[in-house]
């Protein structure tokens, strides 16, 4: 089979950890189906077990490495039972997300190349949701001719604003139409999203690409 990747959140209490996923990659796994996760956290050894999923059940079994400032690694195996995947199996890696809180700035450069600036002091993030996504609030500014500001309206996998993974979806009404962006955040905390807009209704309708910075002011 090709490369999975797996996305979500995983809560921990005390020695027990729950959590909802989504796998994407290959032709046995649908990134629309939300995967339940259950297991425990030992010592930084963790085992996981997946709900089944069209008799699909995943489990992963490796070790947790936390330092300072960096993300936490996840490095181990996994193994399918059952269904269209059964008897993959191989190693995992993953990596933890910080969150995108605080000030954010970049800017969103048109077809034509022309720039303008876009960013925000209060990105919040909320939840996870039960599909395993966190949403996103928050008020924009612009510099430039065409909006002046606009309000994220807060959602979870699949209707923005919302965060699952790296993957980052904004939708920002504006003064003068709305702005859609869709982009990829770095897998280090604090790292750069990147990503393609479309601006759809009022006067400035365009596309192009886009970034945000937790480092530009």
């Amino acid at each position: 089979m090709p490369g999975l990747t797996i996305a979500g959140s995983i809560n921990q209490s005390g020695s027990s950890v729950s959590g909802a996923v989504r796998v994407a990659g290959g032709s046995c796994f649908d990134r629309r189906n939300v995967i339940g996760l259950t297991g425990t956290l030992t010592d930084g050894n963790v085992s996981l077990t997946s709900a089944s999923v069209d008799g699909q059940v995943i489990t992963f079994a490796g070790s947790i490495a936390i330092k300072a400032n960096f993300p936490d690694t996840l490095t181990g195996t996994y193994a399918i039972n059952g269904g269209c995947a059964n008897g993959d199996q191989g190693n995992v890696t993953g990596y933890s997300m910080g969150a995108f809180n605080g000030s954010w700035y970049g800017n969103l450069t048109t077809a034509g190349g022309a720039d303008i600036q876009w960013g925000t002091d209060q990105l919040g993030q909320v939840g996870p949701s039960s599909e395993g996504s966190f949403g996103l609030t928050g008020s924009f500014n612009f510099d430039g001719a065409c909006f002046n500001s606009g309000e994220l309206t807060p959602g979870a996998y699949p209707t923005p604003s919302f965060i699952l993974g790296t993957s980052v979806a904004l939708n920002i009404p504006t003064d003068n139409g709305t702005i859609a962006f869709v982009g990829a955040a770095g897998p280090d905390e604090g790292g750069l999203i990147r990503g393609t807009y479309t601006v759809t209704g009022g006067t400035c309708e365009s596309t192009g690409t886009g970034y945000l910075s937790p480092w530009e002011y």
